[in-house]
């Protein structure tokens, strides 16, 4: 039995910030409904790249799901997603803050239909403040929540982070959101509404920028791969690339200092404390990218690593999906599509001894399971289900 068995999740969500919250609880048992417009369904059924007609971004995010369609411009498909509704214990959804409403499926009717029910949102900018109504893509946020003025070459220009973190945050934060409500209703008896702001949760990721800031007043910018506080931390120049080295404490300095010859670094008053490092940064990176030339990476990194500090490559993607590591941790999966064939994607981070969680199923057809949702829920028939959506 995995940990959310027995959780019916009815999802609204598309494109990626909701169906990656919705993809964590259907890693782990829940039974995920994803609820798609008849005709095109999601959005990213339509995002590239492609297997054959299939959208391998689709099918890396709708994992372990079942598909059904329904019109919500229909108004006896809204009724009928109202029934559903008793039966549920999540609905989660994306849309611009009003929308449900105008469907007559707003959290304030659904709860009268269930009070039990949790009811999440991930929208752009929450269900409140004044910029409720603003569209968002994860760019617009990224740039929005001050990560993009951080991020980049020093004195470079503002840069969006390579992942679409500002979706993938906010799908985190929505599953952590739907879980704590759940815990909430176990002990209580009491549903509730989740609202989850992408804008939000790129200021609760700032880590230490925003107290950088109102400690110091100055507004902090890009700084390439060193770390604002902590020196030695960031990469240098070996032979034939960049090599990561982390540093944190004297400890590891002085070690440091050892293996790379220069143990006149460790009494140096530039160098002899974190602050000073830190202050004196460019200098020190001079300094030790000089002597990172002469090795290779991987002579670094035997070096290195057999004295324990902390060091790694710079992988690219391909690296990445064929590391040994990555593999032992089953953090590539395959799975075989009815359609697409076989592919690979992300597997589950989170590693559970009693209950883990698993990448079963291929992600589903546009509307593959009406029929059998209906009838498991509803107790619908083959021919009631074909004759309703006929109309």
């Amino acid at each position: 039995m995995k940990a959310l068995e027995g959780i019916r999740v009815l999802d609204l969500s598309r494109v990626l910030a909701g169906p990656y919250c919705t993809m964590m609880l259907a890693d782990f048992g829940a039974d995920i409904i994803k609820i798609e417009p008849p005709g095109v369904g999601d959005d990213s059924r339509a995002f590239g790249p492609f297997v054959g007609k299939e959208s391998a971004y689709f099918m890396s995010l709708n994992r372990n799901k079942r598909s059904m369609t329904l019109n919500f411009k229909r108004q006896e498909e809204c009724e009928l997603f109202k029934e559903m509704v008793l039966h549920a214990d999540v609905v989660v959804e994306n849309y611009r803050p009003g929308t449900m409403e105008k469907f007559g499926l707003g959290y304030e009717e659904l709860k009268k239909i269930n009070p039990k029910l949790i009811y999440a949102a991930c929208s752009g900018f929450g269900h409140t403040g004044p910029y409720r109504d603003k569209p968002a893509y994860d760019i617009i946020v990224q740039a929005m929540g001050g990560i993009m003025s951080i991020t980049g070459a020093e004195n470079g220009e503002p840069t969006r982070i390579g992942a679409s973190v500002g979706d993938i945050i906010a799908g985190m934060f929505t599953a952590y959101g739907v879980m704590t409500a759940l815990f909430h209703r176990a002990r209580t008896g009491e549903g509730q509404k989740v609202d989850v702001g992408m804008l939000d949760c790129q200021v609760a990721v700032l880590e230490n920028a925003i107290s950088r800031y109102v400690t110091s007043g100055v507004v902090p910018g890009p700084l390439g791969n060193r770390h604002p506080s902590i020196t030695p931390f960031s990469s240098f120049t070996a032979k034939d690339g960049y090599i990561i080295v982390g540093a944190g404490n004297d400890r590891l300095w002085e070690r440091l200092c050892n293996i790379l010859e220069r143990p006149d670094l460790i009494k140096d008053a530039r160098f002899d404390t974190n602050a000073n490092r830190t202050a004196n940064s460019k200098e020190l990176g001079a300094i030790l990218d000089a002597v990172f030339k002469a090795k290779s990476i991987q002579e670094w990194l035997g070096i290195l690593e057999e004295a324990g500090l902390p060091c790694a490559p710079i992988n690219t993607v391909d690296k990445i999906v064929n590391d040994p590591h990555i593999a032992a941790r089953n953090m590539i999966v395959e799975l075989d599509h009815p359609v697409a064939g076989k592919l690979k994607m992300p597997g589950v981070p989170v590693k559970l001894s009693a209950t883990p969680g698993e990448v079963e199923q291929h992600a589903p057809l546009l509307g593959q399971h009406t029929g059998e949702i209906l009838q498991e829920i509803l107790g619908w028939d083959q021919d009631k289900t074909d004759s309703f959506f006929k109309k």
